[in-house]
């Protein structure tokens, strides 16, 4: 197996927090707050559309409320809550700094919306630890689909044998590992440490 050289980091469920569920029960209430409702809007193809960049927030709010008879208020915490629930979790950016502090570079490939992007990097520091971030919204094409992650290893000039690709979606790291990555499922930081260290990483 060829020598691990580069690390790729998921953003959602990796770096930061990322509930749709818990989005829905602030925006509407814990009553409101189905299943349902959280599919209707986050496994909708408006969402997906605004993850490849096919429109801005601003349209998308308007189409939210056409479709779903949300309200101008319903829309506007929506995407409040869309942002500024997405902590850091615990762990992770340590994990980051260390992996990158041992020598190793690192990557961001993240599906993600233009507006999201802008308010994270407004708000953390940690967007400088990548030595190059591919976003879906830029590229406009989304995970686990061959171009994103094809895309990353020309742009960077990487071999994929090299890379190992950590996402807490299972799709997405067997969509990395059938184009040669190594591949983690995130559930933490330590348990990810623990991962990377056995594919012979050592920080």
């Amino acid at each position: 197996m060829a020598e691990i050289k580069n690390v790729v980091f998921d953003i959602g469920n990796v770096i930061v927090n990322w509930s749709p569920a818990e989005i829905v029960r602030l925006t509407f209430g814990a009553a409101k707050a189905t299943d349902e409702l959280t599919s209707s809007i986050f496994k909708s193809d408006l969402w997906m559309a605004l993850n490849r960049g096919e429109m801005p927030e601003s349209e998308a709010k308007l189409m939210y409320q056409e479709r779903l008879g949300f309200t101008t208020e319903h829309t506007d915490q929506l995407f409040y809550y869309v942002k500024h629930t997405q902590l850091i979790l615990f762990g992770s950016l340590n994990l980051l700094q260390r992996v990158k502090s041992a020598g190793y570079r690192t990557f961001a490939l993240t599906d993600n919306v233009n507006e999201i992007v802008d308010h994270l990097k407004s708000q953390y520091d940690f967007w400088p630890l990548f030595d190059g971030t591919i976003v879906s919204s830029e590229l406009g094409c989304m995970k686990p689909h061959p171009e994103i992650f094809n895309h990353l290893l020309d742009q960077h000039n990487l071999s994929a044998t090299e890379c190992v690709f950590i996402d807490d979606m299972p799709h997405n790291v067997k969509g990395a590992t059938s184009l040669g990555f190594s591949g983690i499922q995130f559930e933490n930081a330590d348990q990810c440490e623990r991962e990377l260290k056995s594919l012979g990483l050592s920080f």
